[in-house]
Formats: C-alpha cells, sequence, structure tokens
C-alpha cells in the first residue's frame, strides 16, 4: 500500500482514481482480516460513495483535498456517520449506524479522505490489548499469536498489514504509542487540545491522533485535523506552522537531550532496552542534539493515571448498563467500575494532587532539557489474547507497568511520538519514544523525520516466520 501522501497527490494528479485505491483496499482488507480481526466494521458501498465523489470532483477540475481518495479504518471508539460505534462493547454491538461524525472524522472526510471502516478497539480503551467479548481478538501482523497493542490495536493491525494507509487513532494513556511501538509504526499524540474532541472526559487525557507508516503522512495529518473548534473549550488556535513543511525544514541543532532507561521507576526488558537507547544514540547524533547528562526520576503515574482513567468510563455508558449488565463487560472494564463505584471525593482529590506533583515534577525537567528520549513501551509485543504481562526481566510487577512510558504526556499534556527502533531477537518491533514540552508538537515531528532519515524503516510487517 503507497502512503497516505502519495495516495492524495497521486489522485490529485488524475493518476489514478480513487475508486482504483478503494477497491484495491476492499480486497487487501477481505484477504487479510479472517487473520488479523483488524477491521470489525466494513462499509464497501459507502467507501465506493465517496470514492466517485472525490473522482467526479477531480473530473470537474477541482481540488479534493490534500487527502484526496485516502482510504482509512476508523477506530471503534470513534463516530463516523453512516457506521456504527460499538465501544469494543457488547453493551453498544448491534446499535445502528451513528449519523454525525466526530470533528476528527469529519476534518479527513472534508479534506478528500474515504472511510471504508471501523478497526478494533477494547471495550472503552479501557487496556493495551485488542481483545474484546464482543469481537474476539486482533492481532499483530508481525507475530500473529502477539498483540497489536491497544487500544488502538485494530487501527495498528491495518495500518502495519499495509491494508490501508492510515487509520485514526486515539491517545489517552499511550493507545496511539504502544500501538505503533508493538506494530513498527509511526504513532504521534499531539498536544492536548491540537485536534478538538467533541467528548472531553474529566480527566482531560485523551486525543485524536493517527497510526502512519512515515512521518510525513504524520505531519499532513496534523495539518488537517489541527485547530480550534467551539464544541471542545480546551481546543487550541491554529498553530502557526505548517507541520508537512516544518519536519523538513525546523533546525534542531543543540537542543538538549536526556535519556532515560526507567524514568526512575519502570523495569524494562534488557532488549528493549537496548534497541531503544542505540535508536536514542542514532536520533542524537543525526539531529545533532546537546546530550544533558543528568538524572531523570520522575513520580511513577501509574496509580493516578488508573484512577483519573476508570472516572472517564462512567462517560462511556448509559443508565441501566451498571450493574444490571454486570456480566456483559469485559474483565478490566469491570474491574475498573467495580474499584471506583464507590470512589470518594476525598480519594479522587488525591489522585488530582498527586498529578499536579507530576506536573511540577515534568516542568522542573524540562527547564534543563528539550527532548526527553525514552522506550516507548517496557515490553515487546505478547500474547494477543492477553493477559498483560506481571514479570519484566524477572521482575514481578503491576500489569500497567508494561507501558509506563506514555502515560505522563497524557497526565502532562505533552506532545510525543514513538518511532521503529528495531526488532528483537524474536522478531518483534520496539520503539523509542520521543517527547518535548508542551504545545512543541513540530519539535517532536522535526526529530521523527531526522531519525526516519538516518534509520529507515520496513513500512509494512515482515511476518515473522516462528508464528507460521
Amino acid at each position: 500500500m503507497r502512503t497516505l501522501v502519495e495516495v492524495a497527490e497521486a489522485v490529485r494528479a488524475g493518476e489514478c482514481t480513487a475508486t482504483e485505491v478503494v477497491e484495491e483496499c476492499l480486497d487487501a482488507i477481505e484477504a487479510a482480516n479472517p487473520a488479523l480481526n483488524a477491521f470489525v466494521h466494513v462499509d464497501p458501498g459507502l467507501a465506493r460513495a465517496e470514492a466517485r465523489r472525490v473522482d467526479d470532483a477531480v473530473r470537474r477540475g477541482d481540488d479534493p483535498g490534500p487527502l484526496a481518495g485516502v482510504p482509512f479504518g476508523v477506530k471503534d471508539l470513534e463516530d463516523c456517520a453512516g457506521m456504527p460505534t460499538s465501544h469494543g462493547s457488547l453493551l453498544y454491538k448491534g446499535r445502528p449506524p451513528v449519523d454525525h461524525d466526530s470533528v476528527h472524522v469529519g476534518r479527513l472526510r472534508a479534506a478528500g479522505a474515504i472511510p471504508v471502516g471501523k478497526t478494533a478497539a477494547p471495550e472503552f480503551g479501557a487496556t493495551c490489548y485488542t481483545s474484546t467479548p464482543a469481537w474476539g481478538t486482533a492481532r499483530n501482523p508481525w507475530d500473529p499469536t502477539r498483540t497489536p497493542g491497544g487500544s488502538s490495536g485494530g487501527s495498528a493491525a491495518a495500518v502495519a498489514a499495509g491494508v490501508v494507509p492510515f487509520c485514526t487513532a486515539s491517545d489517552g494513556g499511550g493507545s496511539t504509542r504502544i500501538p505503533a511501538a508493538f506494530c513498527g509504526l509511526v504513532g504521534f499524540k499531539p498536544t492536548f487540545g491540537r485536534i478538538p474532541h467533541e467528548r472531553g472526559a474529566p480527566s482531560q487525557t485523551s486525543v485524536y491522533s493517527a497510526l502512519t507508516t512515515t512521518v510525513r503522512d504524520a505531519a499532513r495529518h496534523l495539518d488537517v485535523a489541527a485547530g480550534p473548534d467551539d464544541r471542545d473549550r480546551t481546543s487550541l488556535p491554529h498553530a502557526d506552522v505548517v507541520y508537512e513543511r516544518v519536519i523538513e525544514e525546523l533546525d534542531t541543532a543543540g537542543l538538549r537531550a536526556a535519556w532515560s532507561t526507567d524514568l526512575g521507576f519502570a523495569v524494562v526488558d534488557p532488549e528493549v532496552a537496548t534497541l531503544a537507547e542505540k535508536a536514542a544514540a542514532a536520533l542524537v547524533e543525526a539531529a545533532r542534539l546537546a546530550v544533558v547528562d543528568r538524572p531523570v526520576s520522575l513520580p511513577s503515574p501509574v496509580e493516578q493515571w488508573i484512577a483519573l482513567g476508570a472516572v472517564d468510563l462512567w462517560h462511556d455508558i448509559e443508565k441501566g448498563m451498571w450493574p444490571d449488565r454486570s456480566a456483559d463487560f469485559d474483565i478490566y472494564a469491570r474491574l475498573a467500575y467495580q474499584s471506583t463505584e464507590q470512589l470518594s471525593v476525598k480519594r479522587l482529590a488525591r489522585f488530582h494532587r498527586m498529578r499536579a506533583d507530576l506536573e511540577f515534577a515534568v516542568a522542573e525537567l524540562y527547564r534543563d532539557i528539550d527532548v526527553l528520549l525514552t522506550p516507548a513501551t517496557a515490553v515487546p509485543a505478547f500474547a494477543a489474547e492477553g493477559p498483560l504481562p506481571t514479570e519484566i526481566a524477572g521482575q514481578t510487577v503491576f500489569p500497567a507497568m508494561a507501558v509506563p512510558f506514555t502515560m505522563i504526556g497524557n497526565l502532562c499534556w505533552n506532545p510525543a511520538v514513538s518511532l521503529p527502533a528495531g526488532l528483537t531477537s524474536d522478531g518483534l518491533p520496539v520503539g523509542l519514544h520521543i517527547m518535548c514540552r508542551r504545545h512543541a508538537d513540530d519539535v517532536v515531528l522535526r526529530l521523527a523525520r531526522v531519525f526516519e532519515q538516518a534509520r529507515p524503516w520496513p513500512r509494512h510487517a515482515e511476518v515473522n516466520a516462528a508464528s507460521r
């Protein structure tokens, strides 16, 4: 599958039609989805109708937009008019299509992109692997016995398999960057508020995003999706940059960077740590960063992220669903509802104080540095059906500690990206995590582009022979 930018430019130039691209994509879904379970809903009729609309515009001499004719999957936690939204849950499965787009999807469609279906997600995005009672198990195209991650797992599997050029994602604790790390993709999480989210939740951690195979694709997506909307009071004004241009032009020489294997609290698989550190060194050299030799020790974000995120889950259900239909919930979602059903204001205030302490610590860190480099996850992709690992490098850990690095960017609103750092001895992708201070989305994307040029990666999965 060609890149997002390649497809859009070819369709705009009349070198191919949107209809041809959509048919190629639908054929690829039909071939790959039985093994991957990346899509939980496909609508060929809607996709073909929108492709004809794009082709008609090209024939008239009109520009259909910067995403002209690009097929994409929509994460099943996000609304797309004409398709159902199940939230990965038996409680919503089987409902009719919604009649509206999210702000995000609406902007993509207005730019000429064509939704072809909905991609699998864990129930309400509550965990970092994608296996549900409602839809079964999504699988990683690098090794189908492993998870593509979560919560944007179906999106990651589809893009890594070359089924579509990009898919929408969302990221409330790493749900774009974790699947990117597990599937060898570009997973960029913008600053909170950069892309409007019309269904803001109390924790104010989740952002819309995308999974792509190249940094240029990620930049073009952000150019289309970013900008304020009155439905989101936290949405940011337009940035005074064109991201697709800035990834080629911004000078990064002399930016201060620090590497940390563990941020002072994590336990990391040694092979993951080695691959990520080598990737970080390559970025430092290519971008001419100035290494700051200082310890990085931050408060663990896990406890407050889990508590505040669980409160968000109460926005996802309707009256009569809990506890009446508790048996229909996935185990992680059920535990989240049980653990927060009697959450007191006093305890909730404690978690908010912990978050404030973390924000202060991160702000202090960015007085000394501009760029924080870490592994994207503590482990490579684990079993597709779960559960989360409870042992890393011979040490017993809390399950969420398999993915301890990404939550900080959500709690503190920092832009961050996971990039392919290499493959383990089992042939599984590992991610390098780059995080900068708030609003420095341009710096994160420019560094990602520099790294991409210095250390190119395979755009699509190279299937692990051991899994066959």
